[in-house]
């Protein structure tokens, strides 16, 4: 079976309210890059891809007027994926979606949030993903109060051949500076979003822990905006939410290769799942973004990563339509994960 994550650049853009394909000359999301050419690529990738599940991130936007999960499920029907069924969690304001297509064949999956509902004050507790988390981050005399800009979509899934197990989406919050217009504005805008990007890190990790204390298999996958080494304002803090996420110590693990390889090679070549363009140094930028951490059971069933990065990747290097189809369609790239269930 093949689990994959992808987050699809501004993929809202590519559908009209009723969540129709708008393949058209117009720009889309990526820059340069019209919304027939993205959808053309997008439908190369999937296609290529063949995956049972694919954790869409930056999926389309549910409003009273558009369904993430109809657009999906559009998008997957022309280009006649067997992938083909979608489910959304809580929308959230931001246009972008976590939505997960999967093969009705291959699998069930519904969306299953837990944790306890939370009034404005929030809890500590590990509340429900739409709710507020309290939290102290030892940096002042109170309590932060925490929410998702994008909550996590937690789901319960059953594979054709029985087998159950947990699955989260997640898309944490970038830690950009948004609008800063000085030096320190910089400097105080990172420390704040790094601040809450842990507080969310560490929300979605005691959610991690009541699943393995339970025994329930878990994987945990999409864009965590963060791995280690990053900024120079993970020092301030002493671990990246990716630590947090995948534990420590003596706590219960979740495992990824690519994480793990970063984490012993702070000063040394990493593995890539995103290339963006930085405007004012006229370059691109190569970062590990996108993970897929999987219980020590899980990692056990034959358990085997991929990122499909069309300059890294021997397979997608040697073929052209992929290669191309890859950069023009987003700038993240693929993970996948090959597992026996």
């Amino acid at each position: 079976m093949r689990i994959a994550t992808y987050n699809v650049e501004w993929m809202n853009s590519l559908f009209d309210d009723a969540g129709n394909l708008r393949a058209d000359k117009g720009w889309s999301g990526r820059y340069n890059v019209t919304r027939a050419q993205q959808i053309k690529a997008l439908g190369v990738v999937f296609k290529a891809l063949d995956a049972d599940a694919i954790m869409v991130i930056e999926a389309p936007d549910t409003t009273d007027a558009r369904s993430s999960t109809h657009a999906v499920q559009q998008f997957a029907r022309r280009f006649d994926l067997r992938a083909n069924k979608a489910v959304t969690g809580f929308s959230n304001g931001t246009q972008q979606e976590i939505t997960l297509l999967f093969d009705p064949n291959a699998m069930s999956a519904r969306h299953d949030p837990v944790g306890p509902q939370t009034d404005a004050d929030g809890r500590k507790d590990a509340p429900r993903f739409d709710g507020v988390f309290r939290l102290d981050m030892d940096v002042d005399e109170g309590h932060d109060r925490v929410v998702f800009s994008k909550p996590p979509l937690e789901l319960a899934v059953e594979t054709a051949r029985g087998f159950s197990f947990r699955m989260i989406g997640a898309h944490l919050k970038s830690k950009a500076p948004h609008g800063a217009k000085t030096d320190d504005d910089v400097m105080r805008m990172s420390i704040a979003n790094r601040r809450k990007q842990l507080a969310q890190a560490t929300w979605l990790r005691q959610r991690i822990v009541q699943h393995l204390d339970d025994g329930v298999p878990l994987m945990v996958m999409g864009d965590l905006n963060d791995g280690p080494g990053l900024d120079e304002y993970e020092n301030l803090f002493g671990r990246s939410s990716v630590e947090i996420i995948l534990g420590a110590g003596d706590e219960v693990p979740l495992f990824d290769p690519h994480a793990r390889l970063a984490l012993q090679r702070r000063l040394g070549a990493a593995p890539t799942t995103s290339r963006f363009w930085i405007h004012p140094e006229r370059r691109f930028l190569q970062a590990l973004l996108d993970y897929i951490m999987v219980s020590e059971g899980l990692r056990a069933k034959d358990a085997k990563w991929r990122i499909w990065h069309p300059l890294d990747d021997p397979e997608c290097w040697a073929q052209p339509a992929l290669r191309d189809a890859l950069v023009t369609a987003s700038d993240h790239f693929p993970v996948t994960l090959d597992i026996d269930l």
